[in-house]
Parts: structure tokens; sequence; C-alpha cells
């Protein structure tokens, strides 16, 4: 707060400097030798620097005098510039409206350079006369009203030739403004100085008329495309409306550029530009900061803009062009209590409340040199404004930028909040879906194993396939969102290629038999090595593609080809496809499959079920990898997908891939036969399930409802292993592994699971648990895992 204000202080002292100079420089030439209707400029150096004609000229009020060697006697002389109601003759005032005639001679010095007369607007028009010649002209300036033109316009008029005495004429004329009369000086001097000087003003507002409106439309762009915070929108409105003021007032530098633009539509611009955008800015600064503003307040200064803004709309330039008073009650209404409202921001650590505090300062001193300036008590400060403008219009923008960020953050926040709840969620859901599974996946799986009647197999296969169906499901949609969550690591591990193909095509037969479709496979000869990788996500794909093939495809056949395209001693590039001879895809819907949750027709899913999510997470899992999944389909002729992917070799002497080992001892054995298992699980159907597998693999149980009742009964001299649950009342699993550790029991412990695996496999392992077995579990996989650990029959 100290800096910002120690920063204000310095730029009000710095603008009052300024002004105090500008005062000065406004002071007529020193020894010009002013008199009435006469300056004399032989003793100035014209070249250096242009000297205003300020002096008191010859008046003819009423009159329109026709220039020649000999004019008339003035009604008096008078100060040139200055308002016709700021001027008085024998005690007399002159009315705003009417039209009169300003003679004045000047008497030049010898010059070689070339001399020009700088003429600014008047109100309303003017017509310009040097040497008896109409020279400029802004609107038409007559003494009928009707015949009368309006114009704001600035020249600079060549004066051609080496004449030593200019005699100067003004006709002025006014039927339409609150004001009448001259009210900027009048320069001569050299014409390329001066023509320099309006072309660096000009470009000076065109150059901030050009940032403010582009700088407005940016901001709306972002309120449109963004999170639609009102305080960018105003804050865009207000820098676009008063992007007019820079380029319609002051140098009327839109009028030079269109000069047939008629006279009242840009007045009318000039003041409802004014007065609308400080509503807009009022509205900016409520929204900006409304926990700090009084909406009161702030909702009558908005009132008060508004209803100057109508009287712009509904009344004449003479009524509403003597607003400016009231407003600028009004406009410095609002500035003081914009410092009030970002004072309090400050305090309360708003989001760029310093420098919107710093911006009201410059802000400020900008209107302070512009009111100075207009009452005429300072000339004009171009090089102020401009740096004073662009000071603030950069202030405001770092705001919204900062107010952006900000809403970004938090919008991030946000995000990542509802990811973690929907990841939540997804895992809560995976064990909630995967609990019931599990029992029904067992149940069938058991009584598959009884010989039931061959109509009852029938039904139970269905259901089996049912169930399996549903739980593809579910894991399509936990892994789609863990890759989309960046949240899927991949192993690198030794892997046997084709033995992989085979475990794949094995448990595909049965559903490519059921369609009489010919399952075919090609391992190119020159695979002989086996490779590193991934065996799980590689299986993943395959099935994905594969299981997708055989689904879309009524006859004919499926193949999964393996090619060798590269390789040295350290790697092997393999090209993998799998071709059908199904429905196909057509060429406009090629791209569409890949998406998540879609499938190339509305119909494919009710005709073939499915969620959509496999091809998405195939292309995902390989581009994680480096790979690109690709496609060539012909609509009832089938498709092609492929993928070129590098494995790195294994690099072991003399050693090829050799067939797996010795087969595990079949069930019927009752391998288990005197081991004592303890079955750590609160769900009756999943206690049932498990236990009657293991009871059939000859195995006695023991079972513990909770982790605390597991810890209390469980003895390392009768109990083989553990088989723990992870989630349970009293205890969980993770808890009674790690007390159990603590104890210093080292037999195994298997977690049987709902949850993926890569979701709680880091926080198993740290509790001291062995290995996992995913519910619902294939009796399978239980029986080899349970054999490793009990030591009947080592899978290493």
């Amino acid at each position: 707060m100290k800096g910002i204000t120690t920063i204000w202080l310095r730029l009000l002292v710095f603008t009052v400097i300024c002004c105090q100079a500008s005062v000065i420089n406004a002071q007529p030439p020193g020894k010009t030798g002013m008199q009435d209707g006469l300056v004399d400029l032989r003793n100035t150096d014209l070249s250096r620097q242009p000297v205003s004609l300020n002096g008191n000229w010859a008046f003819y009020w009423k009159r329109l005098i026709v220039p020649g060697d000999s004019l008339p006697s003035p009604t008096a002389f008078i100060p040139f510039p200055k308002l016709w109601r700021n001027t008085t003759v024998n005690g007399k005032k002159f009315p705003d409206i009417g039209y009169a005639s300003y003679a004045v001679t000047v008497l030049l010095p010898p010059h070689t350079n070339q001399l020009a007369l700088q003429v600014p607007d008047t109100y309303t028009s003017y017509r310009l006369f040097v040497n008896g010649k109409e020279l400029a002209e802004a609107g038409n300036p007559d003494s009928i009203a009707k015949r009368a033109v309006p114009k704001w316009l600035n020249r600079t008029v060549e004066l051609k030739g080496t004449t030593d005495t200019l005699r100067i004429v003004l006709h002025v004329a006014n039927y339409w403004h609150s004001k009448g009369g001259p009210y900027k000086e009048m320069l001569v001097g050299d014409f390329d100085y001066l023509v320099q000087k309006r072309d660096i003003g000009f470009a000076f507002d065109l150059v901030l008329t050009g940032c403010l409106f582009m700088g407005g439309l940016f901001f709306f762009g972002l309120f449109l495309f963004g999170r639609h915070d009102k305080a960018m929108l105003y804050f865009a409105l207000f820098a676009i409306t008063y992007s007019y003021r820079i380029i319609g007032a002051r140098l009327y530098v839109l009028h030079s550029i269109f000069p047939d633009i008629p006279w009242s539509v840009t007045v009318h611009l000039e003041y409802l530009s004014l007065f609308v955008s400080v509503t807009f800015f009022v509205l900016y600064t409520r929204m900006l900061y409304k926990e700090d503003s009084n909406k009161y307040i702030l909702g009558a200064l908005v009132w008060a803009c508004l209803g100057l803004a109508a009287l712009v709309i509904v009344s004449p330039p003479a009524v509403f062009t003597q607003l400016i008073n009231p407003f600028l009650v009004v406009m410095f209404g609002v500035i003081a209590y914009a410092f009030v409202i970002y004072i309090k921001a400050m305090r309360n650590k708003r989001v760029g409340a310093s420098y919107a505090l710093l911006s009201s300062g410059v802000v400020f001193l900008v209107f302070v040199v512009i009111n100075l300036q207009y009452f005429g008590f300072v000339q004009p400060q171009q090089g102020i404004l401009f740096a004073g403008y662009i000071s603030f219009f950069f202030l405001q923008s770092l705001i919204m930028s900062f107010r952006f960020a900000h809403a970004l953050k938090q919008a991030k926040q946000q995000a990542e909040k509802a990811l973690g709840a929907k990841n939540e969620f997804l895992s809560t859901m995976s064990h909630e879906i995967r609990t019931p599974l599990n029992s029904i996946l067992g149940m069938t799986h058991i009584i598959l194993r009884d010989n039931p009647r061959k109509e009852q197999k029938e039904q139970l296969e269905v259901l089996l396939f049912s169930a399996n169906n549903l739980l593809a499901i579910v894991n399509d949609i936990l892994d789609y969102n863990k890759i989309e969550a960046g949240k899927v690591n991949f192993e690198a591990i030794d892997m046997d290629l084709p033995a992989i193909v085979r475990n794949l095509f094995s448990g595909l037969r049965i559903a490519a038999e059921e369609k009489n479709i010919d399952l075919r496979l090609h391992i190119d000869p020159l695979l002989k090595q086996a490779v590193i990788g991934d065996p799980t996500r590689l299986s993943q794909v395959l099935t994905n593609l594969l299981g997708n093939a055989i689904k879309f495809t009524k006859q004919g056949y499926v193949l999964l080809d393996i090619q060798v395209k590269e390789q040295n001693d350290q790697a092997v590039t393999l090209k993998i496809k799998v071709t059908d001879t199904g429905i196909g895809i057509a060429p406009d819907k090629q791209q569409l499959i890949f998406e998540q949750f879609t499938q190339a027709d509305t119909s494919t899913s009710r005709n073939f079920g499915g969620t959509g999510l496999g091809l998405a997470i195939c292309k995902r899992l390989l581009e994680l990898q480096g790979s690109q999944l690709q496609l060539q389909s012909t609509p009832g002729k089938g498709s092609v997908f492929y993928f070129t992917q590098t494995f790195p070799k294994v690099i072991k002497s003399n050693q090829s891939m050799a067939p797996a080992s010795n087969e595990l001892p079949p069930e019927e054995s009752k391998p288990l036969s005197g081991k004592c298992i303890l079955l750590v699980e609160d769900s009756e159907v999943n206690i049932i399930v498990a236990r009657t597998f293991l009871e059939r693999w000859g195995a006695e149980v023991d079972i513990a409802l909770h982790g605390q009742e597991a810890l209390d009964i469980v003895d390392p001299d009768k109990h083989a292993i553990v088989l723990m649950d992870m989630h349970m009342p009293v205890m969980d699993g993770y808890n009674a592994t790690r007390m159990m550790r603590q104890k210093g029991l080292t037999l195994p412990i298997v977690a049987l699971t709902a949850s993926l695996p890569r979701d709680v496999e880091e926080r198993i392992r740290e509790t001291g648990m062995n290995d996992i077995v995913i519910k619902p579990f294939v009796p399978e996989d239980l029986y080899k895992t349970v054999l490793h650990y009990t030591g009947v029959f080592r899978t290493d």
C-alpha cells in the first residue's frame, strides 16, 4: 500500500510540474510587437519553433467581411482565441449563437523555408482567407442558419510565396453548439515542422485508438470463450467505447480521415461515447470487487451516466453539449469512489487491487490534465495524455490478466478436485460392482464344474458370458479413466510374445467357434527371441482388436499376423495386424470410431453391443508407447487394424524363446491336501465361492470376517497362507496385514480385492503383502497363486 501511494504521489508531482510548464508555454510569445490587429514577428525565428498568433484581433460581430486591402471598422479589438460567451465589449457579452469575422495582420521575418498556418477547429464552422485568398474551411459559415454547415477540422495550410505580410481574415459561425467562437490558438511556423507535428499527433491518436479497440476486442473474446466473467465484458465494452473518444475528439482525426461524415453524427458519438464508457467503467468496477463496493452508490452513478446518455440521444447538440459540467461532477465522483473501492480491495487482498488503485491515480491525473486543457489553463499535453492512457489501460489489462489467470487456477483446482472425486467414485463403483460379480462368476464356475445337464450348461455358459461382458465394460471404463488421468504406467519385463498370443487365442477360440469364424494366427518365423515390454497392456490391445474383429464378423475369418519389419542384436520392430472379413467401416466414420464412447453407427451398439471404448483405449495405449493404431477398411468386405512397435530384445546368450515349463497339477488331484488357509472376507457369498474352490482343491479353510478377527486367530504354525480382503468393517485388510508383519509373521499374505491392481498395488506392497488376486477372480488364477505361495507348485 505504501509503495503504491508513493508511486501515485510521484505521478501527481510530475503532472503538476508539466502543467506548470504548460501554463508558462501558453503565454503569448515575448517581444513580438503585438498591437491591436497586428502581430509583429519580424524579430522571431520561425524556423526553430512555431509561434502562436495570440493577440488582439479585429472583431466584426454579425458580419462576414470580404477580404481586401481596406477593411471596415471593427466592432472591437478582442483577445484571440476566446469564446463569444467570455467576450465583453462595452459591458456587453456576446451570445453563443451567431456569426462573426476576425482579422489580423502578421508581419513575418525574412525567411527562406516554406511557412504554414496550423488552423484549429472552432465552434462550429470556419473559413480562412490569407491575403485575399481562401485557403481553408471547415463546414460553411454563413449569415443565414439554413445555409450554414457545421464541421470540426484541424488544417495545416501551406503559405506559398515569399511574402513578408499575412492579412488573415477568419469567418466563424455557430448555430448548433452551446458554445460559439474560436477556442484554440492558431500557429505559424515551418511547413515541414507543422506537418510533422500534426502527423505525430494523428499517429498518437491512431495508435492509442487501435490499442484500446483491439484490447477491448481481446477481452471481449476472453469473455465469450472463457468463463463469461462480467467484469471482463464491461472492461472490454469500456475500452471499445472510449476508443472513439481518442479518434473522434481533441484533434478530430476521424473527421480528417472521413470528412463527409455529418457533424451531427460525430458530435452525438463524441458525447455518447464519453457518457456510455464511464457507465461501463462503473459497472466494471462493481463486478471487479463486488464485496468491497456499495451497489446503491454505484447504481446511482450508473443511472446518472445513463441519464446523460439518454439526453444526448433525444436532444439537439445545443442542449446536450451543455452537459459536460454535470458530467465532470459525476466523473470525478466515479474516480473518487473507485479509489475507496480499490483501497478496500487492497486491504482485503483482492486479486489485482494494487494495480487497480494505481490505475485510478493515473486516470485521475489524465482527467485533470484534460480538464485543465479544456478550460484553457494549459496547452495540449499530448505526450502526457498518451502515456497516461497507455499506463491506465495497461494496468487495467494486468488486472484482467491476473483475474483471468486466477479464474483458470480456480478452474484447474476445481477440475482436479472433480477428477479426484470421479476417480474415487469409479474406484468405489469398481469395488461395489466387482464384489457381486465375483459371486456370480464364482458360483457359475462352481456349478459348471459339477457336471450340470446339457441345457443347464448352456444356460450357465450364457450367464458366464454376460457376466464377463459386464466385467469387460467396467474394466474399459476404468482403464480409459486412468489413461485420461495420465496414471498409466508401463512395465518393461521379459515376455514371450508367441506364448502370449497363443494364450489369447485359446481364450477367444470359443467365441469364434460359436459364430463359425475361422480364427487364424501367423507369427513370422524370424521372431525367435524374447522381447521386453508390458505383456498386460499388449494383451489388452490385442484382446480388444481380436474381440472387435470377432464381434463384427458374421462369416469368414479373423487373422492375427505378426511380421518382423526390422531387427538387429538389440531390438526388433514388429508390424502387428488384425484382419477380418466383417462388416467394414465407411471412410467418413473411420476416424470417428477411435473417439471415446463412439461407434461407427448408432445401430452398431444395438446390434453388436459394447461401450465404444475398446478402440479408444487401444489407440491411447499405443500412443503412450510411441506407436499409432492404423486402419484400412472397405464396407461389406472387412477391416485391417495394424500398428508397428519396436521392442528391445532380451539379451541372453544362446537362449531363444522356450515353451512353458511343467503344467499345473489337475484340480482333481487335490494338491492342497494338508494345507490350512486363512480366508479373511466379510461377504458371505464370496466366502462360499472362495471356500468351495479351496476345499475342492483339498485345502482346509478357516474364516475371519474382518481384520481384527484375523489377527486373533492367525497361526503361522497352522496356516500356510492368508487370503485377505481389503475393504472390511472393524479393521480393513491394510491395517490387519501391517499389524501381522509388525508381529513378525512371515507367512504369505495375498490380497483379494475388487479394486484395480494399479490403484492399490503400491499401498498393498507397502503393507507387506506378497501378491494380489483381483475379484472377480478366474479360478485358475487363484489356483495358480495359492499353489505357488503354499510351495505346492512353483510358477517362477
